[in-house]
């Protein structure tokens, strides 16, 4: 029994070995074929994975790739001042639209590295919400290299329905060029279903300087 065993472990190493060596030699031919410029493009790719592996890791490291409290105002200057690209969810415990939202910025911390994706309790931060002229619960702001560049306010962006996509948020995102979207950006992704989008576009100005005036004093509760 044993011996038999053993007949069988013998036989598929050397089947594995031989499939091995099969993909090793497949390789190696691949290789013999390829001229300079192949070699040279192969290698560009590879540098570039390694680049953008060792640029993700860095992000991580600043804790991107979650969707993250802010536990006060003071932490958010800090946050905001070590990444380039920071969304940031001023939201209310008792407003129902700031946990739809929740969902979907979950969503897109994991699936875009590249930007820091926050929440910030508006009670925790009245200077800061009054600096920005917070008045909408809830609102995402959007800030590249420390300046708020635009606004989500509300869900008038996002096609006014509490059931927008992730897909519609990333879009609006990518609208602000705070993350690398790869859609089109002339068209959201339900313009067949809803058109007229309204869009809120505000001035660069700097997250101490004087912030977005919402034409609405009304929560979005």
């Amino acid at each position: 029994m044993a011996n038999q065993s053993m007949d069988i472990i013998t036989k598929v190493l050397e089947q594995s070995a031989k499939l091995v060596e099969e993909q090793v030699d497949a390789q190696l031919s691949k290789l013999n074929e390829m001229d300079e410029d192949d070699l040279e493009r192969l290698k560009e790719r590879r540098l570039e994975a390694l680049k953008k592996a060792q640029k993700q890791k860095q992000w991580l490291s600043k804790g991107h790739g979650e969707y993250r409290e802010v536990p006060s105002e003071k932490d958010f200057f800090g946050e905001v001042k070590d990444s380039k690209n920071v969304v940031c969810h001023f939201y209310r415990n008792s407003t129902f639209r700031c946990k739809i939202l929740d969902k979907h910025l979950a969503i897109l911390a994991k699936k875009h590295v590249e930007t820091k994706f926050l929440k910030l309790n508006v009670e925790k931060a009245p200077f800061l919400t009054e600096r920005l002229r917070i008045k909408v619960i809830p609102t995402v702001a959007l800030l590249i290299d420390g300046k708020t560049k635009d606004y989500v306010v509300g869900f008038s962006d996002l096609g006014n329905t509490d059931e927008f996509p992730t897909e519609m948020l990333e879009w609006r995102l990518g609208c602000a060029d705070v993350i690398n979207y790869s859609g089109n950006l002339m068209e959201p992704p339900t313009m067949t279903q809803r058109s007229g989008t309204k869009f809120t576009k505000v001035e660069k100005k700097t997250i101490r300087g004087r912030g977005y005036d919402s034409d609405s004093d009304s929560g979005d509760d």
